[in-house]
């Protein structure tokens, strides 16, 4: 995959997170002004190289996870945790929904120490504000490997709206996600 010249400029950041089906997340941050890619991918496991089927058998220590390059002049990245603690439940542990397996566990993988600083605090002030009934089990962990996924789950929704799972899962995700963030929507 190549990288867009603009996208590594030092205007942008990237971060990566997991919390669920990757197809899900990457639908919702792709519709946010100021984010310039989204890639879906797996990270924090030790099998080099991995595919989707040996991820989803739990085995491998990965978790689907997106990589995130955004303008924080335009969405910092408090507000990228904010949508993602708003769009997935943070509190249990290897699961979304039907999505079962630590392959779906919470996590954010930081890119620098003060992407960790924002996470760790995010997570302290949403357990303080008891926005959740339980407390919060998503990971802050540094980032050491990303891989991308295979090429079919890259824009999965964008090129699978009328699928099953884009149709029962992914749609009302993002119709609640556009009805509370409808300032952030891109133009």
């Amino acid at each position: 995959m190549k990288q867009d010249d603009n996208v590594t400029s030092n205007k942008t950041q990237t971060t990566t997170i997991g919390g669920g089906c990757f197809w899900c997340i990457e639908a919702v941050y792709d519709e946010i002004d100021g984010v310039v890619k989204v890639i879906s991918g797996y990270s924090g496991g030790s099998t080099p190289n991995p595919t989707y089927e040996a991820v989803c058998t739990g085995t491998t220590g990965h978790i689907e996870v997106v990589q995130i390059t955004f303008i924080p002049e335009i969405i910092s990245f408090d507000e990228i945790l904010e949508v993602f603690f708003n769009i997935h439940d943070p509190t249990t542990l290897d699961r979304q929904g039907a999505d079962i397996g630590s392959q779906y566990r919470s996590v954010i993988f930081y890119h620098d120490i003060d992407q960790a600083t924002v996470a760790e605090q995010k997570i302290r002030d949403i357990d303080e504000a008891r926005v959740w009934a339980d407390l919060v089990v998503t990971q802050v962990s540094e980032l050491t490997r990303f891989y991308f996924a295979e090429e079919y789950h890259q824009d999965y929704y964008k090129k699978n709206p009328y699928q099953g799972y884009c149709q029962v899962i992914i749609q009302p995700k993002l119709l609640k996600f556009r009805k509370q963030y409808m300032d952030k929507l891109k133009k």
